[in-house]
């Protein structure tokens, strides 16, 4: 029988360990190797390619007085392109999204701002757990929550954690609701240490949404940016037979939204709502690195599109039998297949 997931509940670096010594499996067809994450260059090949995604995680977490007197937490989510928020309203303890709120709703936020819920996002006639919602006065969220903000936590923590626990060494760029968390182990030392080895490490920017992980659903529309240098050497990386190595999710949903039916890898900005899986196999990325996170339905497809199903059943099964942890703050796996 499979083990339960264990859950790593503090950085590895408040249980006694380097944030480059948590765990990592290497999968491969026929292989489920245990290694380290200060490993990783020995199991990458000279000319392969790593792709990291330099969004900076934000202090995404608001106590927000409602109409009743009561307080709650509000996670934002995103800022769109017309200043609007996009957030979730969360039940006072914390333990899920507030599925009461309603259109029109006020939600009193710290100096001084209201924020007026409008309606469902992204679908405004069905409203789900995120909202759209208007600032009054209309202020840009990033600088709000640097002032008023903590980091988003779920109930697995053990504690609340300072933002610098949540943010990656190389994060260059606020816009994250939560952490891309799959990059969270890399050391200054380790990406010298593959650059040394003939493996590039080069950047897209995707500022990852609120993933609530008590609610199992597609992917909200995210925004990114692939830039010109990095679109040439995923393509130049492919054609010269070597691989992509994505660093998590976002980097595969950003890359895979740049790459078209020709398998060319093209500069993009904007929004993607792409959703990997078997109608939509990965096109650019064949290599992930990846955390263990709920088995929610967008999570195993995209590890699915490029890693193919049984792979990832059998990854998952081990991991779990392994004692391997769960969530950002757990050990990781290298998909090679």
């Amino acid at each position: 029988m499979t083990a339960a997931p264990r859950e790593a509940a503090a950085p590895p670096e408040r249980r006694g360990l380097a944030r480059d010594a948590v765990r990592l499996m290497l999968v491969r067809p026929g292989v489920l190797r245990d290694a380290v994450f200060r490993d990783l260059p020995g199991l990458l090949e000279p000319g392969d390619l790593v792709v990291v995604n330099t969004s900076a995680t934000l202090p995404a977490r608001l106590d927000v007085r409602r109409a009743d007197g009561g307080i709650a937490p509000l996670h934002v989510s995103t800022t769109l392109d017309d200043g609007d928020w996009v957030v979730e309203v969360r039940r006072p303890a914390n333990d899920g999204p507030d599925r009461g709120v309603e259109p029109g709703t006020e939600l009193a936020l710290p100096g001084g701002v209201r924020l007026t819920l409008l309606s469902g996002f992204p679908d405004p006639a069905r409203p789900g757990r995120l909202w759209r919602a208007r600032p009054d006065p209309p202020v840009p969220a990033a600088g709000h929550l640097h002032r008023y903000g903590q980091p988003i936590r779920y109930g697995y923590l053990s504690a609340a954690f300072p933002l610098a626990d949540a943010q990656n060494v190389y994060a260059s760029e606020p816009g994250s609701a939560e952490n891309p968390s799959a990059g969270r182990p890399f050391t200054e030392r380790l990406l010298v240490r593959l650059m040394a080895r003939g493996i590039p490490v080069v950047p897209v920017v995707l500022h990852a949404g609120v993933s609530s992980p008590e609610v199992h659903e597609p992917p909200m529309p995210e925004r990114f940016t692939v830039p010109e240098v990095t679109a040439r050497l995923v393509t130049g990386t492919r054609r010269a037979g070597r691989r992509v190595v994505a660093v998590g999710t976002t980097v595969t949903r950003a890359l895979e939204t740049a790459t078209g039916e020709d398998g060319v890898t093209r500069p993009t900005a904007g929004w993607t709502d792409l959703v990997l899986g078997p109608d939509r196999p990965a096109r650019a990325v064949t290599g992930l690195l990846t955390g263990l996170h709920a088995a929610d339905a967008s999570h195993l497809l995209l590890l699915e599109a490029v890693a193919g199903r049984h792979l990832v059943d059998e990854a998952y099964a081990a991991a779990r039998d392994r004692g391997y942890l769960w969530h950002e703050y757990g050990d990781t796996m290298l998909f090679l297949p």
